[in-house]
């Protein structure tokens, strides 16, 4: 393990832990909110294609629409992600977890609209219905334990839970029993649950 890892750590919500790219596309929380939800996303651009630089060019608002047929749609596009964990396990970070990064969109979670306000999220470079590699799993892993010793995080979720029937991410191949396994005693609620308690 190189220094680099040993010695993560936070700067005025930037993780040393992740390469800075800061992207324009965020704002501010409400006021007093701090985030207590981790959105996990999955995203490949153009769809299927791992590898690749554009969703580090989507995130900061410079990927060229004219590159690929599929990027037409999202000529003028703003969004983002906190986090981004790319196939090898390198962690991307776009916007500081101090700041409302717009990676939900239209969201609900237990009944409260905007899941942007309070959550962090974190991209994995796939596409839904295929696998993840053991690296993003343990960088999500390590990332999701930083978080919570950092913020008052007490549950993860996948994009699909926030934005049931518009949005299907990471998908039915994202290893959620997995990521429980990993971080038991991390204090997160991780989802969907394996045990029937509320």
């Amino acid at each position: 393990m190189n220094a680099r890892r040993l010695q993560a750590r936070w700067r005025e919500g930037w993780w040393t832990g992740a390469r800075p790219c800061a992207s324009p596309h965020c704002g501010p929380r409400p006021p007093g909110e701090l985030p207590s939800l981790v959105i996990v996303h999955s995203i490949s651009l153009p769809p299927g294609v791992l590898r690749g630089d554009a969703v580090e060019h989507l995130f900061l608002g410079t990927l060229d629409a004219g590159r690929h047929a599929s990027f037409a749609d999202l000529r003028g596009l703003r969004v983002s992600a906190h986090f981004f964990v790319r196939r090898s396990g390198e962690v991307l970070q776009f916007v500081s977890t101090h700041e409302r990064a717009w990676h939900a969109g239209v969201s609900s979670w237990r009944g409260r609209e905007g899941c942007n306000d309070w959550s962090i999220g974190i991209e994995l470079e796939g596409l839904e219905g295929r696998s993840f590699v053991a690296a993003q799993y343990r960088a999500l892993q390590r990332l999701l334990r930083a978080l919570a010793r950092h913020h008052p995080i007490r549950e993860v979720v996948g994009h699909e839970h926030v934005a049931p029937g518009r949005k299907h991410d990471p998908g039915a191949r994202f290893e959620w029993s997995r990521l429980q396994r990993a971080l038991g005693g991390c204090g997160l609620s991780i989802w969907p649950r394996l045990d029937p308690s509320p």
